[in-house]
């Protein structure tokens, strides 16, 4: 089937735009490796494991970065992406609830990793959030990162559907 035939049988509405998925997965794919290296030192990795165990950890939390990522997004598409990037209030819904899907999987991930697994654990440099015993640099990571990411990827499409 040609994209012509595809875009004539969706509505305008139903639409998403591949363009605004690739520049929001070039911001996040970067962004977090560069991160999960940056925060690296707040682990005990740091500071008990190799080079090869430091750079493994943080490209295997990037890969799962990345699938935290495009899970929360298609979940938020799903809910409430009808017509996004081109509407306003859908791009917001769509960053809010990506944003919030992504922190409450990170939030269950740290507590299920260093509590109740001990796969890894916080340096004695990891600030704590004290109501959510969870480091704050993995949740920062998880609201700075995407709307980052979001605002990259919306950059395009901003001029339309501001009602």
């Amino acid at each position: 089937m040609s994209n012509a035939a595809i875009g004539v049988m969706q509505s305008a509405p139903d639409r998403i735009s591949l363009t605004a998925l690739r520049r929001y997965f070039s911001v996040i794919i970067p962004a977090n490796l560069i991160w999960e290296f940056a925060h690296m030192p707040l682990y005990t990795i740091w500071n008990e494991g190799t080079w090869g165990e430091i750079a493994f950890a943080a490209v295997h939390c990037t890969g799962g970065d990345i699938l935290i990522a495009m899970s929360a997004l298609m979940l938020a598409l799903m809910l409430t992406g009808r017509g996004w990037p081109f509407v306003a209030p859908t791009r917001r819904s769509v960053t809010v609830l990506t944003i919030l899907f992504g922190l409450g999987y990170t939030l269950f991930s740290e507590w299920l990793n260093i509590v109740i697994r001990a796969a890894w654990a916080y340096s004695d440099l990891m600030p704590i959030i004290p109501v959510l015993d969870a480091g704050l640099s993995p949740v920062l990571q998880w609201i700075v990162i995407p709307l980052i990411a979001f605002w990259w990827a919306s950059r395009p499409f901003s001029g339309h559907g501001n009602a």
